[in-house]
């Protein structure tokens, strides 16, 4: 069983905010294009509901009225090819995400769609889709190519991020239009020439986002064909995340924008700025370890030779001989102390057994001359034997007459 913290757990509706808050913080889902075939649609009050679908996905959306009027948008269909641009969102009460749209552009009755499709499929089965044939991008190319208009947005972005990831590449802009009948030969021109220059190392194609019209220029088949026959490498940054070109398909590399093309094409010198910081934190490091390794082999050479040197020797012999002499002086203090209570302890026992502690009591000892024996019996002596009696305050001189 699991015990959950009751303010942990959030309810189904703050949920929904909340993946709508995402939503909105989104830049791309805030403002998308998507094309498709309408399916299922229905009118309600003059707001239409459809389904947006190609043949692997399908897309909720909802079209109001007053963004139909606003638009002043075609009547809607099934079976119609369109490209519509909104906005993506959270639709709380049935728990689905839809798209709200806000323009609506006809496909020429999938006619459009259909020439994308035939013209994909065609250049696919030629092989300039094969992944063999994608050709890698230089890792720090010095010139860098750019077929795009000279005054779209999409240039400035570009050469910015250039500059600021990359400022040692050189740029050589090849302009053309992007946009209109005359954008797809103005693109493969710009491309031919940065290939007869050949001074480019890496080619961007690109231009900002637009209606599936706008874009369509790189959807051309001479656009594929100049891309595909390019001995530069060529990047691809048409439109936004959810725009695909042939163009896309045929180069090298596809990036979702021109922002993220320029990206691509070069390395972040910051990345490298980083790495020599680290490398040369990581050669200090060593140096400092190899440096201190040294110094202590270094302190303890001449630790071995301190020890070598016959002045330390002497030196060391003198304190090891003065300390064996006080151990040696302890060690004779300590044995002449135990002797010292030994010597008393026996004394105060001879002091116990002495005649004279007799003789104090009111006794008297009586010794014979001739050998200092003791005399306690009338056994011990001869008549005539010399004795010596001590008595308390001296001795008394006897003679044994009879017994």
């Amino acid at each position: 069983m699991i015990f959950l913290d009751a303010q942990s757990v959030i309810s189904v509706t703050q949920l929904s905010l909340y993946m709508n808050e995402v939503l909105k913080s989104d830049e791309i889902l805030r403002d998308v294009w998507v094309r498709g075939e309408i399916s299922g649609c229905k009118t309600y009050n003059g707001h239409c509901y459809f389904t947006l679908k190609d043949a692997e996905a399908k897309l909720a959306c909802v079209f109001f009225k007053y963004a139909r009027l606003r638009a002043a948008a075609p009547d809607l269909r099934d079976g119609m090819a369109i490209a519509v641009n909104g906005y993506i969102a959270f639709y709380e009460r049935d728990g689905k995400l839809q798209l709200y749209v806000e323009r609506v552009e006809p496909l020429g009755n999938g006619e459009l769609f259909l020439r994308f499709e035939h013209l994909k499929n065609r250049l696919e089965s030629e092989g300039l889709f094969d992944p063999e044939r994608k050709r890698p991008l230089p890792p720090q190319p010095s010139v860098i190519g750019i077929v795009t208009s000279p005054q779209a947005a999409a240039l400035r972005d570009m050469l910015l991020v250039l500059r600021n990831r990359y400022p040692l590449a050189r740029v050589i802009l090849s302009p053309a239009t992007v946009q209109g009948a005359e954008a797809p030969l103005a693109i493969a021109n710009a491309l031919d020439l940065l290939n007869e220059h050949g001074e480019a190392e890496v080619i961007i194609v690109g231009r900002g986002g637009g209606s599936i019209e706008e874009l369509w220029a790189f959807n051309e088949e001479v656009v594929a064909r100049a891309i595909a026959r390019s001995r530069i490498p060529v990047i691809s940054g048409v439109g936004h995340e959810t725009d695909f070109t042939i163009a896309d398909f045929v180069a090298d590399q596809r990036a979702s924008t021109p922002t993220a093309a320029a990206t691509a094409a070069v390395p972040d010198i910051a990345d490298w700025q980083a790495a020599i910081q680290t490398t040369s934190a990581d050669l200090s490091a060593l140096m400092e370890g190899y440096f201190s390794e040294k110094r202590e082999e270094l302190a303890l050479a001449a630790r071995d030779l301190q020890r070598l040197n016959p002045q330390f020797q002497l030196d060391r012999l003198r304190q090891r001989l003065d300390d064996t002499t006080e151990l040696m002086q302890t060690r004779m203090e300590h044995i002449l102390t135990l002797r010292g209570e030994r010597l008393r302890g026996v004394a105060m026992q001879l002091h116990a057994l002495s005649p004279l502690l007799t003789v104090a009591r009111g006794y008297a000892v009586a010794r014979r001359d001739a050998d200092q024996h003791i005399v306690t019996s009338i056994q011990h002596v001869q008549p005539g034997d010399d004795l010596t009696i001590q008595v308390t305050d001296g001795h008394i001189h006897a003679k044994v007459k009879s017994q």
